[in-house]
């Protein structure tokens, strides 16, 4: 069964996704006109201004949210993982996923908007089931979206996010012989767990107001955090930066020496690894961009494509930069041996580590600048990155059973029993060992991606007859406001009779 589900998987992520999201990103970068970069000066005041409603909540708390659901343990171990196989090359195709995967963004976000309704205690609701069932008119693949994310997000990814934490928080309290004083050697794992599950049960019984404000006040936090620790690790490396940047750049188009041969795992791993980070087309974002209370659709899809450059070119980014600028990082390449595949190593930097051991390269980083700080560190960042995309997680099921429930509000017994799953999944995953949970996570997500980037590919033009209607009305000098009839736009059911 195992190697059933990790043939699958390797189905669903193979090269055509990875080249169906790249050739997506490309294609609405040319039909926005390039708005990552037009638009760049307007995402940046939208991110910052706005405001909330009993029924939305505001940009920057939409933006919080996806972010939440964007940063997690890939971010710090995933990008490493890229680099021991990619190169430092990986880094350089990474930043061309995340450029253009800010237009995507801005096109499923855009769409969420213009396709959001309210459901039965007045709260906006919307994402890709609600788009693909409104301007698709095709209800089962609405509800095959809807069915896949709720699997996993509520019950598989979760455990997987958790299993990071209690990983890297019972090594930290092990070494300083807190196990043993507790007398829990074993069982530290699983206490973690349950602290965890507990802080996660307090947020979302409280609903997406309340996810809302912990999601903006925390996610800011740890991601300057992050990238500060990244800048100071740089500054006692500053020797190395320069050779860092022309390593990134040489190996990405096969012209260093060392790296050369392995530019095709490069970009394979860059694009990868862009994609799994920012997340751009494969539908999560969206359910968040919905829950804004904006005039104007066109908005909160500035604010998505900004995500996608913070998460990408910021976050991402300093997990390359920690790792690279200090050498603390290993690189292989594939060879066959009496037709055996096997990895053998370009460069050792970290002697023992193994590429699926990426936030032990992360942690050796910090360690080579603040001895003894590095586990810490790298501890506390991982918990908020993990914990809070499990409270996305969250989010995004919880939005999908309402949606599945076919009705205004969802049976309380449903959320319960799916509040409840998340909280025990949290603790099963902690304890246990997540490896088939992260298999069919990946399942599931990438099921998620092939549904929603063929379907944005699809109904795309609403979204664009937004910007250019937004851009217009920014031009006259005012604020804009959304008329669907008037753009010639159907079942924008919220706008028409919004007041």
């Amino acid at each position: 069964m195992e190697a059933f589900f990790n043939w699958l998987n390797g189905i669903i992520w193979s090269n055509a996704l990875i080249a169906l999201c790249l050739g997506a990103g490309l294609w609405f970068t040319l039909r926005t006109r390039v708005m990552q970069v037009r638009g760049f000066a307007e995402m940046c005041r939208l991110t910052v201004t706005g405001q909330k409603s009993d029924a939305g909540v505001s940009s920057f708390q939409a933006l919080a949210i996806s972010m939440a659901g964007r940063m997690g343990i890939g971010n710090i171990a995933g990008v490493a993982t890229a680099i021991a196989y990619g190169g430092p090359g990986a880094v350089f195709w990474m930043w061309v996923m995340g450029f253009l995967g800010a237009s995507t963004s801005y096109i499923e976000c855009t769409l969420a908007q213009i396709y959001k309704e309210k459901d039965g205690e007045g709260r906006y609701r919307g994402g890709p089931a609600y788009y693909i069932e409104k301007a698709m008119g095709l209800k089962w693949y609405a509800v095959t979206f809807a069915v896949a994310t709720v699997i996993a997000t509520g019950l598989l990814l979760p455990g997987v996010q958790a299993n990071a934490i209690a990983d890297s928080a019972s090594t930290v309290l092990c070494s300083l012989g807190s196990c043993e004083a507790a007398g829990v050697t074993g069982g530290m794992k699983l206490w973690i767990g349950v602290g965890v599950a507990a802080l996660l049960a307090l947020i979302i019984f409280g609903g997406i107001k309340r996810i809302a404000t912990f999601a903006e006040i925390v996610v800011p936090f740890m991601a300057l955090a992050f990238i500060l620790m990244a800048v100071l690790v740089m500054i006692f490396n500053a020797d190395k930066v320069p050779g860092m940047f022309s390593d990134i750049f040489s190996s990405a188009f096969g012209a260093h020496a060392a790296f050369g041969a392995i530019i095709g795992q490069a970009i394979a791993w860059g694009v990868k690894r862009g994609i799994y980070a920012n997340e751009a087309g494969q539908g999560t974002g969206p359910h968040a961009a919905a829950a804004a209370e904006v005039s104007h659709p066109a908005k909160q899809g500035y604010v998505q494509a900004f995500a996608i450059y913070f998460d990408t070119m910021l976050v991402c980014t300093s997990t390359a930069f920690l790792v690279l600028s200090t050498g603390m990082y290993n690189t292989f390449r594939t060879v066959t041996e009496n037709g055996v595949q096997k990895l053998e190593a370009i460069v050792t930097g970290v002697p023992g580590l193994q590429p699926a051991e990426g936030a032990l390269y992360t942690q050796a980083a910090v360690e080579s600048v603040l001895p003894g700080g590095g586990a810490i560190f790298v501890a506390v960042a991982l918990f908020f990155f993990a914990f809070t995309t499990i409270m996305a997680y969250y989010y995004m099921a919880e939005t999908n059973l309402t949606y599945l429930a076919g009705v205004k509000k969802t049976h309380p017994l449903a959320t319960l029993l799916l509040r409840l799953g998340i909280v025990g999944m949290v603790i099963f995953g902690a304890y246990h060992n997540a490896a088939m949970a992260w298999t069919l996570g990946d399942i599931g997500v990438g099921l998620m991606a092939w549904l929603n980037v063929i379907a944005i590919l699809i109904l795309q033009k609403p979204a664009l007859i937004a910007l250019r209607d937004y851009e217009r009305q920014k031009k006259l000098g005012v604020d804009p406001v959304f008329d669907p009839e008037a753009l010639g736009i159907r079942n924008a059911d919220f706008w028409k009779t919004k007041a």
